[in-house]
């Protein structure tokens, strides 16, 4: 690989780094090609992009980055892929499910929405992470909640308070 052909690796990883919120390290060495296949399915199906890297590259996109990627850069040694997503949980339920018939994939390390996590053990936190539109929809169902309790109180209430009312006008009477 030429000096140019590396220069525009480094742009080219560079601007990917810096247009995904979510960026997570894995090693898929020891996959057979028919693993990998499937891998990479399971991450377009999952809407998660997946690259195999060099890591003296990916280190130089990291530096050039405007992130602060904190202790990542130290996670890159060996077999490196670089799996890019919108969802801060999809890689990591790509991954999980995976492994379900495999070792690998082994997370090395996770950049979401400038958190940093490091080592495979992060991966069942990773995949507790909620989405935004998951965390949207938690915040609207709990502000429903008291509305709607309020509302079924009108409602039923009513019927209490005009049967109160009735039985105590019948006895002053």
């Amino acid at each position: 690989m030429t000096r140019e052909q590396k220069a525009q690796v480094i742009e080219e990883l560079t601007a990917e780094l810096g247009n995904n919120p979510n960026i997570y390290l894995a090693d898929i060495s020891g996959l057979d090609a028919g693993n990998t296949s499937d891998l990479r399915r399971a991450c377009f199906k999952a809407n998660v992009k997946l690259a195999v890297v060099k890591n003296t590259l990916l280190t130089k996109a990291m530096e050039a980055s405007e992130k602060d990627f904190g202790e990542l850069p130290n996670v890159l040694k060996g077999n490196t892929s670089v799996m890019y997503s919108e969802t801060g949980n999809a890689p990591a339920k790509v991954i999980k499910a995976f492994r379900k018939k495999s070792d690998r994939p082994l997370l090395k390390g996770a950049f979401i929405e400038e958190a940093i996590y490091i080592g495979d053990d992060q991966l069942d936190a990773l995949v507790d992470i909620k989405s935004r539109e998951e965390l949207i929809g938690d915040i609207v169902g709990l502000l429903q909640s008291p509305a709607k309790n309020v509302i079924s109180a009108l409602k039923s209430g009513g019927g209490k308070l005009a049967g109160i009312l009735k039985t105590l006008s019948e006895k002053e009477g």
